[in-house]
């Protein structure tokens, strides 16, 4: 396209509706190039002398240049600015993934954690200067085993599949303690797709167990399977059904009669807690999401925090470091053998990090047990159960839920794509036109067991009117699909700064990084 000077116009120049704009730019949602298509490596955005001639000491290892783009501090400003106005985010609205539990993140917990002697501290400084953010790591670890009835913890672990980590690590542990050794790892369908991979990663054999027509661990198929090369069974409970699994007792003794163990993941914690203790049901380790159940910053690839809670079974076998008090003094046990005090911690099987753990995310989560209290993790619970059948309940009569006759849902609402039979449209095309109408779409197509899935968790945090208006969406959106407008649907989202990608090309030969069209062209 060419403007009236007779060039052509920005290469992300669109047609909006009737309105052809020069820039690309609609209004106040600005397009915006690559950052190396907006500076280049032949000028720079600083002016600085010459430096001095000085004979190099790298004997021959200078780096080349690497090409990074030239900017001033407004282009630089302005460019990741309007980058993050592209992102969708919990602070502009319902950010409903299924098992991921994105809530409203308190303001207050921010300001606990940017306190001076808190925000500021290093991991290498002397343990008697740090002595105050030691007893907020003891304090925060005594209230996740009362909150689980877990005499254990491991604080360290960064985030759900790590800890997973650090709990099958742990029960390995154990199992080579006994002089054992057990190749096979057991799976519910229903469980996290993480479990199989932590598992694997550990070195085991994966094998699924089924799930019965009611969404839930086949208990009869379970027992069957149990033997002496069975190392653990990692189970989700509430699972990924969005159901909470009626038969974990039974489900632990039948394991530990095998002389296994269990591993539960904790992501879903926050439709239990303050209701339910892990370790009343027999569970041996479980990880907690901090960045889920208790409200910090949540996305992006990080911070996070997956603290790991274990029974008095796997509990000589947690990881360092921890936090030990006595009497007034906080120390840190950081090896096997404490030389001088006592034994150390000699069962562990080593490390999961370099230092203690995510101290922000630490903060952040005391804050909020603290100002919620006992009564209030309850209500946390209960809102967001409440939250999640108002959902399945207002939209069950339109879409289709294979679970809803199998009781109340827990945290999430779980539907699938049988609803679209005959329209043209698909799982996809609906979360892609949910974007059209301001929301980040659902999880889609998980849980495997249920096809074309749409798993939605609204959390507690969202009110009823937030929930109206999305439920309003949806059964619009329902109603078009089956008014026959499947090609609108194809052609989703028309109003993102981008249009729908290549999702098989995207998968299979994505493009990580840019390259100089001189390059790419050889």
């Amino acid at each position: 396209m060419l403007n009236r000077q007779g060039r052509e116009t920005a290469p992300g120049a669109i047609e909006t509706g009737e309105i052809e704009t020069f820039t690309g730019n609609r209004g106040l949602a600005l397009e915006e190039p690559l950052i190396f298509e907006i500076g280049d490596s032949t000028r720079t955005g600083v002016d600085l002398p010459a430096p001095p001639k000085v004979a190099s000491r790298l004997g021959g290892l200078e780096r080349e240049a690497i090409g990074l783009p030239g900017l001033s501090e407004p282009e630089v400003v302005r460019h990741y600015t309007r980058l993050s106005r592209q992102n969708f985010a919990i602070d502009m609205g319902l950010f409903p993934l299924g098992s991921c539990t994105m809530k409203h993140n308190p303001r207050l917990n921010e300001k606990m954690a940017r306190l001076p002697g808190f925000s500021d501290i290093h991991p290498l400084q002397p343990v008697d200067s740090v002595q105050g953010a030691l007893e907020l790591i003891d304090s925060l670890a005594h209230w996740l085993k009362t909150l689980t009835g877990m005499p254990e913890v491991a604080m360290s672990p960064k985030a759900g599949a790590h800890g997973e980590l650090c709990g099958m690590l742990a029960i390995r542990a154990a199992h080579e303690a006994r002089g054992e050794t057990r190749k096979v790892v057991l799976v519910p369908e229903s469980a996290h797709g993480t479990n199989p991979a932590t598992a694997a990663f550990c070195g085991y054999e994966v094998e699924n167990i089924p799930a019965t027509p009611a969404g839930r661990v086949d208990l009869a198929a379970l027992k069957a399977r149990l033997g002496t090369d069975v190392a653990a069974v990692m189970i989700t409970n509430p699972n990924t059904c969005g159901l909470f699994e009626p038969d974990m007792i039974a489900i632990c003794e039948a394991v530990h009669a095998a002389g296994a163990y269990v591993y539960c993941d904790g992501a879903n914690f926050n439709a239990i807690v303050g209701k339910v203790r892990p370790g009343d049901l027999g569970i041996d380790a479980m990880h907690i999401n901090l960045h889920k159940t208790f409200s910090t910053p949540h996305g992006g690839g990080g911070p996070g925090a997956g603290p790991v809670v274990f029974s008095a079974a796997l509990a000589p076998f947690a990881p360092l470091p921890f936090v030990r008090h006595t009497g007034t003094h906080y120390e840190l046990v950081e090896e096997e053998q404490a030389h001088g005090k006592g034994d150390g911690h000699a069962r562990s099987f080593g490390r999961m990090v370099a230092f203690h753990g995510q101290m922000g995310m630490f903060v952040r989560a005391l804050s909020y047990i603290m100002s919620h209290g006992a009564d209030g993790l309850r209500q946390v619970a209960e809102d967001a159960v409440l939250n999640a059948n108002y959902v399945l309940r207002s939209l069950d009569d339109v879409m289709t839920a294979p679970f809803g006759t199998s009781g109340p849902c827990m945290h999430e609402a779980l539907f699938d794509d049988h609803f679209l039979d005959g329209t043209g449209v698909t799982t996809i095309d609906i979360a892609k036109a949910l974007i059209d109408e301001g929301y980040h779409p659902m999880t889609m197509y998980f849980p495997l067991v249920v096809h074309g899935a749409m798993l939605i968790e609204p959390t507690e945090t969202e009110s009823k009117a937030t929930l109206d208006q999305f439920i309003a969406t949806l059964r619009h959106l329902v109603a078009r699909a089956k008014a026959g407008e499947a090609e609108h649907f194809k052609a989703a989202p028309h109003l993102a700064p981008r249009r729908r990608l290549d999702e098989t090309l995207a998968a299979r030969k994505p493009v990580l990084s840019w390259v100089p069209e001189s390059i790419a062209a050889e």
